[in-house]
């Protein structure tokens, strides 16, 4: 089966040669001598990177994967953005189209994540006009060109879910290394806080973020829920974070954060946009 973009032309530019200009320019290092950039972590377990369009949070997500050491599988979790389709839908087999190729999925690494989380569901529709996991790809055909990938869109609110796919998830790439299959990336795609002032959105993003440069998954539950921060992936941040932590994670790092009020300049009505590496 082949996944068809479902945004390219609105989210990033349908053409190939304009498309790899911009994944070039977002993932270039920054050319500041007097703050040269950190050197990349040895080995990252997870990230999180934001999946609006490219104008607004590419560079947000160039920086994020321009300083990781990226592997060849990956798992990336994102946010259902619509009604449709399971709760926590997995595709298995077949590949994703963007511009700039087919990226196939990781058929074997997927049958392991359904078989130890019966949460899963094999579910086409739910991914069928979902943005979130198809605007990272193209950053990853680009820099990682052989790589395949699991997709899974969360489309609930319940912790209890978060943590037994977060568990799911450590207990597949455990084995996966131990059998030498190579290692795996956890992603997390999301969005900060949505459509208030500059000024709140930072506020309330710096409370989110405190929560998860401390590796604390239920915290950052908890504190999205009561302060109404309205982060759309924050599941697939909690689970990335619960896997991470089991897999041994001690550290995250900020890499970079952003609201659009920077480029549209509309600081009233505005997203924000948060880069973190975990390792």
């Amino acid at each position: 089966m082949i996944r068809e973009p479902a945004v390219a032309g609105r989210f990033y530019p349908r053409n190939a040669a304009q498309l790899e200009r911009e994944v070039r320019q977002f993932i270039a290092p920054a050319k500041d001598a007097a703050s040269p950039a950190p050197s990349p972590p040895a080995r990252a377990l997870g990230c999180i990177v934001p999946h609006a369009g490219y104008m607004y949070s590419g560079a947000v997500a160039g920086a994020v994967f321009a300083r990781l050491d990226l592997p060849r599988r990956f798992v990336i979790l994102g946010p259902r953005h619509y009604p449709q389709g399971a709760s926590l839908a997995i595709l298995s087999e077949g590949a994703w189209r963007t511009p700039l190729g087919d990226a196939p999925l990781d058929a074997s690494l997927a049958a392991a994540l359904a078989r130890a989380c019966p949460l899963l569901r094999e579910d086409a529709v739910a991914h069928s006009a979902e943005h979130s996991i198809e605007v990272e790809l193209p950053f990853l055909q680009h820099m990682a060109p052989e790589f395949r990938f699991v997709p899974i869109v969360l489309g609930t609110d319940r912790f209890q879910a978060f943590e037994d796919l977060g568990r799911a998830l450590a207990g597949v790439v455990a084995e996966a290394e131990a059998a030498q299959a190579g290692p795996v990336l956890i992603v997390a795609s999301s969005d900060m806080n949505h459509y208030e002032s500059d000024e709140i959105t930072r506020q309330k993003d710096a409370r989110a973020i405190e929560r998860i440069l401390a590796l604390d998954p239920r915290g950052l539950y908890d504190v999205v829920r009561r302060e109404q921060i309205s982060m759309c992936g924050y599941g697939p941040a909690v689970t990335m974070l619960v896997a991470a932590k089991q897999l041994g994670a001690t550290r995250a790092e900020l890499v970079r954060y952003a609201t659009s009020a920077e480029v549209s300049g509309d600081c009233d009505w505005v997203v924000g946009y948060a880069g973190i590496v975990v390792a």
